[in-house]
């Protein structure tokens, strides 16, 4: 057996590991020049498809203006075309819910001159040589919003080199030349002849592969950025009940697993007792794993009912035994001292001694779950073959892949992957960790291999023992001198860093400084002459993970409160007063200028109602909303919420809509009342009924308008999220004359005009 250089290399860094096996990603990306450099050079190939590889530099940052401009095309690795006339789309990256499927399909389609009811779309196989981000480097695997962005390019090649393709097999069959021929709507034509794409696909396969072929211009798309040109691939089949999520997979002999976690982060087993466990009908095995005590049963029901039969002694020297108020204190005490630099314009201080008028605004925000609809699952088995093959919603496969390889002692090309539609991540599957994937491994294992498992997590699980949006503090202290401009701006920050410990230090922690923690704040759009921006990394034990849009789902709340408190401190309308700032970011002003526009600013509402505004750039994508609320009987009702949206090309804008109401759903509950606390270091929300999503009935109404835009794609899955809170918060000011700041909003402790 033949093990790739790069395969090793992922295999290596986590033999030996601990089960978290926090090494495993780090290694693969630091290896990530010497790997890109022997592709290129050698143009390897792989079972007749063309080997690429992505432009990501070690440290992570983009050596090309757009992501795929120096790869070659590819039309084999993600284009199957079938004596059907069906045309496939491989998707390499996970589908939670965002809808990639259609995208990548709608642009290869357009490429391809595809009609839409032909397209099909699959999910890839584990592949990072293939199937890499063009963002990431060597890693197979989405996150941070780069699905469409990090593949514009790569998929227009592999589409239009296919059509190519096409367009040389029929020009050969026909005998007269290739100029001369036309495709449209999956039919190749010249003259009275004309041929559907299946018809000529088996010649088509034998068609050199054109490296660089010619794209469409943007007046020639006929389904990139067309309303209602390519409804979701993926509708009828979750609709009908048809998809298959991990939940529905089932394999002959499986038996279910789950797993009794320590109550306090870092605990560790000392001991169990499974004698009632094993006493429950239809309990096959109890094993302890690295992470806890797995009960194996024949069902779910039967594993459910054996651990709650199962005595555990835990062992907690290590654990986390604070409240999240007494972290939240030592929060504040760290913030009463000098922090890392994590940007610097001017002279804050300076600028502040000239002040005419300072505010001094603290920020509180709550642990947070991710919460996703499908609990984490997946089902893994050893093939007959001794490889490995496993069924989830996988989002990082790469370093997935590597995990259970290592863990089960195979080489990891023996682990087939099987990526299924997964119900919702929101960051939580995304983890560096693998923890669940982690724990089917070591599962079965530590059954002997004997059954396939399937791992289950029930929400209580996750709600109390999973990863959370870290908690955070700011306290900021900002002003205007006479001519009512910002005079200086102090921001510190304090939480505890996602990047720190983890295989993603080395590329994006520097000096101490993890940019998931101050992102939004240190590189604010604003034009702000003084600004000094600090932050602490926070000492607990919880453990933390991106949420849908870290960091700036706190510090575009920060930045955004603050400039409406600096426009009431000038006198100037907070409209008027952003846009002053923003002469350097025309995209942004552009999105708040069309925002407020829609919303009606500046004319009046009833008493008891107001209107608030807010802008922010995340993920390469431009946003500005606009808020109108309800202060009621001391209750906040969102009545409509209208957003501005500049996220480049729009590929599909029905879902870019569908994922900008998606945001203020998901962000909604957040700004309103969530929050996750801890009790001597124990999770005390459970479920839905204390962690409670967003209602139907809470809804606003969303409006959401795009700007036309010749820029590449950016990204549009998060960047909504972090305007829903400062928005609101504008809002009930404006309703109220009372600030709110930190979130959830609770119009209890709002502070004076």
């Amino acid at each position: 057996m033949t093990i790739a250089p790069e395969e090793k290399t992922i295999a290596a860094a986590v033999t030996g590991m601990r089960p978290q096996h926090l090494t495993v990603a780090a290694d693969a990306i630091r290896s990530y020049e010497a790997t890109r450099r022997a592709f290129l050079k050698g143009g390897a190939a792989l079972g007749g498809a063309l080997v690429v590889a992505g432009i990501a530099g070690p440290n992570g940052e983009a050596l090309a203006q757009a992501p795929g401009a120096n790869l070659p095309a590819n039309p084999g690795a993600f284009v199957r075309i079938a004596p059907d006339n069906t045309v496939t789309v491989i998707i390499k990256a996970l589908d939670k819910g965002q809808g990639v499927t259609t995208g990548l399909t709608t642009i290869v389609a357009d490429e391809l001159d595809a009609d839409w009811s032909q397209m099909r779309a699959v999910f890839a196989p584990a592949d990072h040589r293939l199937y890499n981000n063009l963002l990431f480097g060597p890693v197979q695997g989405v996150g941070g919003s780069t699905t469409i962005a990090g593949s514009w390019l790569q998929m227009r090649k592999a589409g239009a080199a296919a059509k190519q393709m096409l367009i040389a097999a029929a020009a050969a069959e026909w005998g007269v030349p290739a100029a001369e021929i036309r495709v449209a709507r999956g039919v190749v034509s010249h003259g009275g002849r004309q041929a559907t794409f299946g018809q000529l696909s088996a010649k088509a396969a034998t068609m050199p592969v054109v490296a660089d072929p010619a794209l469409k211009g943007p007046g020639d798309w006929t389904l990139i950025g067309k309303d209602g040109a390519t409804p979701r691939v993926d509708s009828l089949a979750k609709t009908s009940g048809q998809a298959t999520f991990s939940i529905d997979v089932r394999r002959p002999g499986m038996l279910t697993a789950l797993v009794a976690h320590a109550p306090k982060f870092g605990g560790r087993v000392r001991s169990f007792d499974a004698a009632e466990t094993r006493k429950v009908k239809g309990v096959v095995d109890v094993v302890e794993i690295p992470s806890g005590v797995a009960v194996v049963a024949r069902d779910t029901w039967s594993a459910m009912k054996g651990r709650e039969a199962l005595k555990v002694t835990w062992d907690f020297a290590a654990a986390e035994t604070r409240s999240s108020e007494a972290i939240m204190a030592e929060y504040k005490r760290q913030a009463a001292s000098r922090g890392l630099s994590a940007g610097r314009r001017g002279d804050a201080a300076q600028g502040l001694s000239r002040a005419a008028k300072v505010i001094e605004a603290e920020f509180e925000f709550p642990y947070l779950a991710h919460g996703p609809m499908e609990p984490l699952n997946g089902v893994i088995e050893r093939r007959a073959d001794g490889g490995i093959e496993a069924w989830a919603g996988f989002q990082f496969q790469t370093v997935e892949q590597a995990t259970v390889a290592a863990i089960c002692g195979v080489a990891a090309n023996q682990v087939q992957l099987n990526t299924l539609f997964a119900g919702g991540s929101f960051g939580r599957r995304a983890t560096p960790t693998c923890d669940y994937v982690s724990e089917m491994a070591h599962i079965l294992k530590a059954t002997g291999y004997r059954a396939p498992i399937h791992l289950v997590w029930t929400r209580e699980d996750d709600m109390q023992a999973g990863y959370y949006r870290p908690m955070v503090y700011h306290k900021v202290r900002a002003g205007v001198d006479a001519q009512g401009r910002i005079a200086g701006w102090e921001h510190r920050i304090v939480g505890k860093s996602i990047l720190i410990g983890s295989p993603f230090e080395a590329m994006m922690v520097v000096n101490g400084v993890d940019a998931t923690t101050v992102e939004g704040a240190n590189d604010t759009r604003y034009d702000i002459a003084n600004l000094n921006v600090e932050v602490h990394n926070g000492r607990e034990g919880v453990p933390v993970l991106w949420w849908r849009s870290v960091g700036h789902t706190h510090t575009g709340q920060v930045t955004e409160v603050v400039m409406d408190e600096l426009a009431q401190a000038a006198g100037k309308d907070p409209l008027a007063f952003r846009l002053d700032y923003l002469g350097k970011a025309p995209r942004d002003a552009a999105v708040l200028r069309l925002a407020a526009e829609k919303a009606g600013w500046g004319q009046p509402l009833p008493a008891g109602k107001g209107r608030g505004i807010a802008v922010h750039e995340s993920f390469r994508t431009h946003v500005a909303m606009a808020a109108e609320v309800t202060v009621d009987g001391g209750k906040v009702k969102v009545d409509r919420i209208v957003a501005a949206v500049d996220c480049g090309i729009v590929v599909n804008p029905d879902i870019v809509r569908a994922q900008i109401e998606g945001a203020v759903g998901f962000a909604l509950s957040s700004v309103l009342r969530n929050r996750l606390t801890l009790k001597d270091g124990e999770v005390q929300e459970t479920n839905f009924d204390t962690f409670e999503p967003t209602r139907m009935s809470e809804m606003p109404k969303v409006e959401v308008h795009l700007i036309a835009s010749t820029e590449p794609p950016t990204g549009i899955g998060e960047p909504g999220v972090p305007l829903v809170g400062p928005a609101i918060s504008n809002a009930v000011f404006a309703a109220t004359g009372k600030r709110p700041r930190s979130l959830p909003i609770d119009l209890n402790q709002l502070g004076g005009a």
